[in-house]
């Protein structure tokens, strides 16, 4: 039997319209005090005062950070975690974007063991069980109500660090389409993107084997039955809705996007992502933009790159999203795929080429060597790298020469 899966999630996943009103049930079951690690720009919101008023009404102490940055810079936790620590939660909810979730993470894993975030860089490097997160996420992209990853600023490092456990799963994750009704068009398109990249990297993964000592030994395992079905699923909802809601604030594609970012979220939470995110790991950190942008610009060129090793999988994924299969062989479809990511990520203004992201010319050959690196990801990529490999796929993601890829 070669059948094998596996797969981490909440003890709790909650979606719909208004199920922000349950946030008071759910945390009345963890306990009576909650550390609420937000933003300032959601913590001025109505949505954010009508949460707290709940959480209240139900007799919930509530202590509230509101000042979450963006890619969360290390030592903004440690401030957070010294008020927090007096103030003795018994749970941490993060509401907003994917810093936020990412800081209640880091909260709860600092409230709970001690010690300083560098403690945790890598997999399994949690030693057991922090307080329980609720999740609550107001953009649709990182995912990261469901995924065991924190990504945080080191100002010692050049580029972002993860922290990746089992641990710092939510116990609840709670997903209000209504809550992503405000996102601007920008942060759509490009939280969005990185949600399409996350499920369409899990599903052309590669896969690891049947070792039954693999989910204990990595957080990030391949793709497998239960991730692709998930991927698939992240595929279709976004590619059939992500440029309306980039478009429009329609109700029924922001929920759309929203389950798609959430989908694929358990897609890679288990899975893994692969070049794309490499790659966009050592260029965010010379170009300073934003994480989802940057795996967006690199999506088909990793795509090209891999069509020769998955092809079939490519096919798959052109049918996600909705391109006619008829009288298309395999590589005609894969070929469709690629060209259908580029045309939709095109009509939400996601920058094209590294070059017009902002890499500077002179840094190919350092983005090159950082990227291949990153072996967590680039293990994951279906078809291998060498460094020549690496150093042409990036020359052609700067040049904008899709057919460079080939190699």
């Amino acid at each position: 039997m070669s059948l094998f899966a596996a797969i981490r999630l909440p003890r709790e996943i909650l979606f719909g319209k208004g199920q922000r009103h349950v946030i008071p049930t759910v945390a009345a079951r963890l306990g009576r005090r909650a550390l609420v690690c937000t933003d300032e720009r959601f913590a001025a919101t109505v949505a954010f005062a009508e949460i707290m008023a709940a959480l209240e009404g139900a007799s919930i102490d509530v202590l509230v950070h509101d000042r979450v940055l963006p890619d969360v810079p290390r030592d903004t936790v440690a401030v957070c975690v010294e008020v927090a620590r007096q103030f003795a939660p018994d749970m941490v909810i993060g509401i907003g974007g994917g810093s936020c979730l990412d800081m209640a993470k880091c909260a709860a894993l600092l409230i709970s063991h001690g010690g300083q975030l560098q403690d945790y860089y890598g997999e399994f490097k949690v030693p057991g069980p922090t307080l329980p997160l609720i999740a609550v996420p107001t953009t649709a992209g990182t995912g990261s109500e469901v995924t065991p990853v924190a990504v945080i600023s080191d100002p010692d490092r050049t580029m972002k660090v993860g922290i990746s456990s089992p641990h710092l799963i939510a116990a609840a994750a709670i997903c209000d389409p209504e809550l992503t009704m405000t996102c601007p068009p920008g942060l759509t398109a490009i939280a969005g993107a990185d949600a399409l990249t996350h499920a369409i990297e899990a599903f052309t993964a590669v896969r690891r084997g049947t070792d039954p000592s693999l989910p204990q030994q990595h957080v990030f395992i391949g793709k497998s039955a239960l991730t692709d079905h998930f991927a698939l699923l992240a595929i279709k909802l976004l590619g059939r809705s992500l440029e309306k809601a980039y478009r429009d604030p329609d109700e029924d594609a922001r929920a759309d996007v929203m389950m798609g970012a959430l989908a694929a979220g358990c897609a890679f939470g288990t899975a893994g992502t692969a070049a794309a995110h490499a790659v966009q790991y050592p260029v965010g950190a010379l170009t300073h933009t934003a994480h989802g942008l940057g795996v967006a610009t690199m999506l088909p060129y990793v795509m090209k790159y891999n069509r020769a090793a998955a092809a079939a999988e490519m096919t798959e994924i052109g049918l996600a999203l909705g391109l006619d299969g008829k009288d298309r062989s395999t590589g005609e479809m894969a070929d469709a795929a690629i060209d259908e990511i580029g045309r939709l990520f095109g009509a939400i203004g996601i920058t094209p080429t590294l070059a017009k992201l902002g890499l500077p010319a002179d840094k190919l050959d350092w983005t090159a060597e950082q990227a291949l690196g990153i072996d967590r990801l680039i293990k994951n990529n279906p078809r291998p790298f060498d460094l020549a490999a690496m150093r042409g796929l990036i020359q052609a993601a700067y040049d904008g020469d899709l057919a460079a890829c080939v190699m």
